[in-house]
């Protein structure tokens, strides 16, 4: 399922990767530098008419003071909620929002733009919300801002994003989530309609036009982003491959958390990452899917972050995937130097460079990229060396591209490894949990680095 495959066979030359076109940013996103601004609005009364309703907004005024101390009033601001889970009040009790300013202020800063998005803490809990998994906390937006600033580093298509401190003040009735006023970190982010311009797309395609990947886009644009959500640790997005493709996706959704701009060249663009691991530091799934005996270390970012770069060899023919690699590792220096002075919590810094190491710790050597995976096509899990019982038979057989541990046992031609089902093929079957908790003994010859071949 290859997506390389259709440009390969009508014969055309891989290309050197290059960057992705994109104009100027607004100014606002011209710095990474912490902006702090004042909102007032009637968050009580938005709060309680908004979350089911997309067409009720409210008046603000948004204020802020710029590096020499001036200080900027835009009144006639209107403020409405956005987003979709975060709406719901079991999830967050301040959801996200989303600046109006109807004619483009002329304001230094705000200049120009129409609309600014706002990414907001979301509530005052410690941990991760219940339902969604989100951090719900003031760290999360910070955080998050930082993951928009590694995919510009890295220029795969995105929104621009811009760290913030906001006081927001209530005016009129109390809302829920506060009383009077709070200040709270924030992201600023840009608008579709923004980064739709900036990209040079002339329209985005529908979801329900959407066919695959390998019909849309160049599969240098497209390695680069799954490269980048792997990266990140993020598993909350669908980007259909192929026809067959089942990964995360299915026929009702072939696109989530990622647009398809449609222009002189066609562009995957992704964004929402407040789930990801680098964001929310953790996956409560993690158990369902995979087991962290996997590595020496049984870090989860790291096994996250190794299931996704694995897949990619399932997906794109070598040239593809070395050119990927040496575009991410030749801007390794500027991510992390970006990190150390980023604007971020002592224990985010931390996770989010542990998804880092363990990215670019296993693309850089070849040797660790092309690690052991299976590519037997007949290949089964069984439960002993003499392949008398199965794990998970009705499964099939495992599929090619699933990476082994190194051996723990072996017994003539047949070797026990743990399985990495990075392409979570048994998530969904109910007799399989017993394959995710144990190592399986599979055929020697089933197992080689020569893949993809």
């Amino acid at each position: 399922m290859r997506i390389i495959a259709r440009t390969a066979a009508i014969g055309l030359l891989l290309g050197p990767l290059t960057a992705v076109p994109a104009a100027k940013p607004a100014a606002l996103f011209s710095s990474y530098e912490l902006l702090t601004l004042q909102l007032k609005a009637p968050f009580g009364q938005l709060f309680e008419s908004a979350r089911d309703d997309d067409s009720v907004a409210v008046p603000a005024t948004l204020s802020y003071q710029n590096a020499d101390g001036r200080e900027f009033v835009l009144p006639g601001v209107k403020l409405s909620l956005r987003g979709h889970m975060s709406r719901r009040e079991t999830e967050c009790a301040f959801p996200k929002l989303k600046l109006h300013f109807g004619s483009p202020p002329e304001d230094p800063i705000f200049a120009g733009l129409s609309t600014v998005k706002i990414g907001s803490h979301c509530d005052e809990r410690e941990g991760l919300t219940p339902r969604f998994g989100r951090l719900a906390n003031e760290r999360s937006p910070l955080r998050e801002a930082f993951v928009y600033r590694i995919l510009n580093i890295l220029q795969v298509p995105s929104y621009l994003a811009r760290p913030a401190r906001i006081t927001y003040a209530e005016l009129g009735s109390d809302s829920r989530a506060f009383t009077g006023s709070i200040t709270r970190n924030a992201m600023l982010l840009e608008d579709d309609d923004d980064a739709k311009k900036r990209y040079g797309a002339k329209a985005e395609i529908d979801v329900e036009a959407f066919t695959n990947a390998r019909d849309t886009f160049a599969p240098a644009d497209v390695a680069r982003s799954a490269f980048a959500e792997a990266l990140i640790g993020n598993f909350d997005w669908c980007l259909k491959m192929t026809d067959d493709d089942t990964y995360r996706c299915d026929a009702r959704r072939k696109l989530w958390n990622v647009i398809a701009l449609r222009g002189t060249r066609s562009l995957p663009l992704i964004y929402d990452f407040d789930v990801s691991g680098m964001v929310a530091g953790e996956h409560r799934w993690f158990n369902q899917i995979f087991n962290e005996a996997f590595l020496p270390s049984r870090s989860h970012a790291a096994i996250e972050v190794l299931s996704q770069v694995q897949r990619t060899r399932t997906l794109f023919d070598r040239g593809v995937l070395d050119q990927t690699r040496r575009w991410f590792v030749a801007r390794k220096d500027e991510i992390y130097r970006a990190l150390d002075l980023a604007p971020l919590d002592d224990p985010g810094r931390a996770r989010i460079r542990e998804y880092a190491d363990s990215f670019f710790g296993g693309i850089e050597a070849d040797d660790a990229f092309y690690r052991p995976v299976v590519t037997g096509g007949d290949a089964m899990p069984y439960r002993s060396d003499d392949r008398a019982a199965a794990f998970c038979p009705a499964a099939g057989p495992i599929p090619a591209g699933t990476p082994v541990s190194e051996p723990l046992e072996t017994s003539g031609d047949m070797v026990r490894v743990i399985l990495l089902d990075a392409l979570w093929h048994w998530i969904a079957r109910a007799d399989c949990p017993d394959l995710r908790r144990n190592a399986v003994w599979i055929e020697r010859s089933a197992i080689s680095s020569d893949f993809p071949p």
